[in-house]
């Protein structure tokens, strides 16, 4: 049996070693570093470069790959292995033509150039020589250049195995070998999804994002024919001067760049994964960015958005100076005008029709200390408890079903337990493409260390052509199915006996309520086939772990409060909740729409998930500020507009939301903003919302300020301030205390650490939550204790109710609204990997745009024969509350009568123009997914599909496991240096 630690020997020194480690990495842990460019902490041994060498028990080995044994010992300086490590490098160096001085990347992390100057090589073993291939840059986000690339297979081991897209490989077969996409495809025809992990890790420059090309060096941004003579020049010079003095240059440069080049962490404002990175920026121009291993959420991963969406920021179309309404249109106003109004215009409709008569509403995209002041600002200011935030259309009855079962309102773990799950349950979620970096976990686990997903869905997207079990149910019948493989379950004797006897209550209450799900009542209401569900129900009893996913193909239905609570009930059902690898994990939507709430900005919780009905947590908010706070809870931000109607609501305050657009029915929306007596929107864009307001605030992008955000997993993560904000565009913090200072609140917060620092004070999940604790990439998942111990698991010893029991739930079916003779078509809607929501950002972007220009509707094959329709063609789809035109796609992502539109559009085009005022009775969220429809042909296209074939889902992957070196030993021009 291997022992935890044990001697080891590197030159004579005794080190102790873990087991299970490799020689390299016992070496780079003790300070010990030998050149290795195809190794990446990240990816793990590639075995491609042999520039890691040493002697172990007298043979020559790949420190990358060969792991640590009891008193091993290990050579490593002796100049026969210099040697060997020096000839491994020169053979790289005839495939790359190092011209470092004038490289876009000499930026002091090219493995190349390090390998170089660490070997002290001072001429050129073997001539570069160019490869016969030109460069590719169809891609609009970055180029692949083959005479530069060093075949290391960095790339390749990224792409499939990482993010597993399964895009790249390398072709050893070619007289010069090369990465190739597909089958040889150009990039941008290819299945890549421009995910950048292949930039990312690309050692030297053969990958490179345009946006560092030209940019980054003082001597990049040369026309390319004097480029080339310079380089032409100085190597001409090397065989004399040696590579030295050239090197020694170049690291000047390099040097010079770290002054030139601002690198600040900040984490992604998408969805709700939470990639942090380091925004690389000159100025106002953002040249990439840089995932790092460290980022606790993705480490090295991104996504097309978070990796190249960036172009928002600096548009044209950013609002600069507030603008106050004049007439039918706007006009720029000083900042002390339009703060004057709003102030003066809230307070005389507060006095005129009281406290209530106000709805706020925290942005889910900005900080969690912006969305604290929103919600302080409501209560304390205002007297009101009417405040809310956008997880009221997506999230709200996801947390709803985890506090009704288990006590907190997030995911019950990491992103790492759904990584290190036996199997992955996954209802109602398009992962690979509204969580694509959640998605390349589960990919990984699933490919590589045989973790089963059972998918249901109605689309057959990415993730349900991999799933080990796919079922379409039909439309919002979800709970009828998870019932009946509960009820399975428990005919079978497979229920966690002990777990449930001595952490859950009302088990027989529960069993009792799952009488009516029979399988036979299942199959016919669901149309999931009893054999599926004894399936499904027999893979859940012989996994010994197992985690839930799901998002707004659950929670976007009336019953989407219960059929989340059915979730959860099956979890605590088979004991799967309180240990690594298990739990409920809806996947939040925004970037902050998790923290938005747990940081107060909720109609019926303070900061903290504290009822404003309890007394005690109501008392210390009011002592804190001064204020007296209601006891009931207020509007949200779907029943305020209701409450437009009946004159209760008279004013709203909107921060970073679009509400026209991505509420539901936008006609009705529109309708009610106009009836307002008051509109303030605070936004970084003339969004739909704001062309309703009577003042326009212009808001600060995330990369213009510091605060923090919590991402899906109850991760707390700083962000830092890149650059200045655009023209006078504030931080909404800095807008919220300068309302509430000119209605006499007398704020005086000078930085966003003050604020969290208050927070701590009153909220116990976050009580030992501070800055400095957050520093660089460090994170803490709540709840923190006052010592600054975070939870990244929840529940290993109690729920979160006063007997520290969880709670079976009992419920009943309520069938959803459902097509009939007129609205005949099931409409279902959703994200798409190229865009967000309606795209206010990511159209900004001309590659997002390149990619997807516009919206669409999916129709399956069969639906186009019976309806003589083809890709291009234009048709109107109806619905009871209103219409849309639209492009038709067909795919076999649908089926029979049943289409999808993404939510990447505005105007006459967009989706909720369609929706009705249907919701979720105890969440208030609306039904979007409940959408009966018609659907008729208005005029031909032109036969070309809305999706251009530059799309990725065109594209052929190639799967594989990683880089497949040994094709590359099998070669004859490969001679090997090691000795295992």
């Amino acid at each position: 049996m291997s022992k935890e630690s044990f001697p080891i020997s590197i030159e004579g020194k005794t080190y102790d070693a873990h087991d299970g480690e490799t020689i390299l990495q016992l070496m780079i842990r003790n300070n010990i570093d030998i050149s290795h460019i195809c190794y990446h902490p990240s990816l793990g041994p590639i075995q491609t470069c042999d520039t890691c060498l040493v002697e172990a028990d007298g043979k020559v080995v790949r420190s990358c790959a060969t792991p640590v044994r009891e008193n091993m010992k290990i050579v490593y300086s002796e100049d026969r292995i210099k040697d060997l490590r020096k000839e491994a490098v020169q053979r790289i160096l005839a495939n790359h033509n190092l011209y470092c001085t004038v490289c876009d990347n000499n930026n002091g992390d090219c493995e190349l150039h390090n390998a170089v100057l660490d070997l002290r090589i001072d001429r050129q073993k073997y001539p570069f020589s160019r490869k016969p291939y030109d460069v590719d840059d169809s891609n609009p986000f970055y180029i692949y250049d083959p005479s530069q690339c060093i075949l290391c297979g960095r790339c390749v081991e990224a792409c499939q195995d990482v993010q597993v897209n399964e895009t790249l490989h390398i072709d050893w077969s070619l007289e010069r070998p090369r990465v190739v996409w597909d089958d040889r495809s150009k990039i941008n025809e290819s299945s890549c999804v421009s995910c950048g992990h292949c930039v990312t890790v690309c050692p030297v420059n053969a990958l490179m994002e345009k946006t560092m090309i030209g940019n980054a060096g003082y001597f990049t941004g040369l026309d390319p024919e004097t480029k080339d003579m310079m380089i032409d020049l100085v190597k001409s010079f090397e065989p004399t001067i040696t590579m030295q003095p050239v090197m020694a240059i170049s690291n000047i440069e390099s040097r010079m760049r770290e002054s030139r080049i601002r690198k600040t962490k900040t984490v992604c404002t998408y969805c709700g994964v939470g990639c942090s990175f380091e925004l690389w920026t000159v100025g106002r121009k953002i040249l990439k960015v840089q995932p790092k291993p460290e980022s606790p959420a993705n480490g090295i991963s991104t996504c097309v958005k978070g990796k190249f969406g960036w172009d928002f920021v600096n548009s044209p179309d950013r609002l600069t100076d507030p603008l106050i309404r004049e007439g039918n249109g706007f006009r720029k106003a000083s900042w002390d005008e339009a703060l004057d109004m709003v102030a003066s215009r809230l307070k005389e409709i507060k006095e005129k029709y009281g406290s209530d008569a106000i709805e706020f509403i925290a942005s889910s995209k900005g900080t969690n200390e912006e969305a604290y002041l929103v919600q302080k600002l409501a209560r304390q200011v205002f007297g009101t408890n009417n405040v809310d935030n956008s997880s009221r259309f997506c999230q709200a009855p996801a947390t709803t079903g985890l506090w009704r079962t288990v006590g907190y309102g997030g995911d019950a773990g990491s992103i790492m337990d759904l990584y290190s799950s036996d199997l992955i349950l996954a209802v109602g979620t398009n992962t690979a493409e509204s969580h694509p970096v959640i998605a390349a976990r589960i990919k990984r686990a699933h490919k590589l260390n045989g973790q089963k997903i059972i998918v249901a869905d109605l689309r057959m997207h990415e993730m349900a052509r991999r799933a080990d079990v796919f079922i379409h149910p039909r439309p919002g019948t979800d709970l009828v199915w998870i019932n009946a493989v509960a009820r399975y379950i428990i005919d079978k004797g497979w229920q966690a006996k002990e777990f449930i006897e001595k952490r859950v209550n009302f088990y027989d209450d529960y069993v009792k309520s799952l009488e009516p799900f029979t399988l036979d009542f299942a199959e016919k209401v669901s149309g999931v086939s009893a054999k599926d569900i004894e399936k499904i129900a027999t893979m859940i009893h012989e996994a010994k772990s197992m985690a839930v996913i799901w998002a707004m193909g659950v929670t976007q239905h009336q019953a989407g409060s219960d059929t989340s609570t059915a979730l959860s009930n099956l979890l605590l059902l088979t004991g799967n909740y309180g240990r690594p690898g298990t739990g409920g994990y809806p996947l939040r939507g925004h970037n902050n729409v998790q923290g938005a709430s747990d940081f107060g900005a909720m109609s019926a919780y303070l900061p903290g998930y504290q009822h404003v009905s309890d007394d005690r947590a109501r008392k210390k908010f009011e002592e804190h500020w001064n204020c007296k706070i209601p006891d009931k809870p207020g509007f949200d931000n779907n029943t305020c507009l209701e409450a437009i109607d009946s004159e209760k609501i008279r004013a709203m305050y909107v921060i970073g939301e679009e509400l026209v657009e991505t509420g539901s029915d936008s006609e009705y929306i529109r309708k009610q903003l106009e009836k307002l007596d008051f509109l303030v929107v605070e936004d970084m864009f003339l969004s739909e919302t704001a062309k309703y307001a009577d003042v326009v605030l212009p808001a600060a992008a995330s990369i213009e300020k510091d605060g923090t955000f919590v991402n899906t997993e109850r991760r707390i993560q700083r962000i830092y301030r890149a650059m200045k904000p655009l023209g006078n565009s504030r931080p909404d913090w800095q807008i919220i205390q300068d309302v509430a200072n000119r209605l006499g609140a007398g704020w005086n917060y000078k930085d966003p650490s003050e604020i969290m620092r208050e927070v701590s004070k009153l909220a116990p999940i976050f009580a030992g939550v501070s800055y400095d604790r957050l520093d660089g990439f460090r994170s803490l998942q709540w709840p923190v204790s006052e010592d600054g111990g975070d939870t990244p698991l929840l529940y290993t010893d109690t729920f979160n109710f006063p007997d520290g029991k969880a709670r079976f739930y009992p419920l009943k079916y309520s069938p959803p609204v459902s097509v009939d003779e007129e609205f005949d078509l099931h409409l279902n809607n959703g994200r798409i990997l190229e865009h967000f929501h309606e795209g206010n950002e990511t159209y900004k972007s001309p590659g997002l745009r390149e990619k997807v220009p516009g919206t669409f509707v999916e129709i399956s094959p069969a639906l186009a024969a019976e309806r003589d329709l083809k890709d291009g063609d234009l048709v109107r789809i109806t619905s009871k509350w209103g219409s849309v035109r639209v492009k038709v796609l067909v795919t076999d992502r649908v089926s029979g009568k049943e289409l999808y539109m993404p939510m990447n559009s505005s105007g006459d085009s967009a989706i909720n123009n369609l929706t009705s005022r249907l919701m979720d009775p105890a969440a208030h969220t609306p039904a979007y997914k409940e959408l009966p429809v018609k659907m008729e042909k208005i005029e031909n296209g032109s036969g070309a599909s809305p999706m251009p074939r530059t799309n990725p889902r065109y594209g052929k992957p190639h799967p594989q496991i990683g880089v497949m070196v040994e094709e590359k030993w099998k070669r004859s021009d490969y001679v090997k240096l090691t000795e295992d």
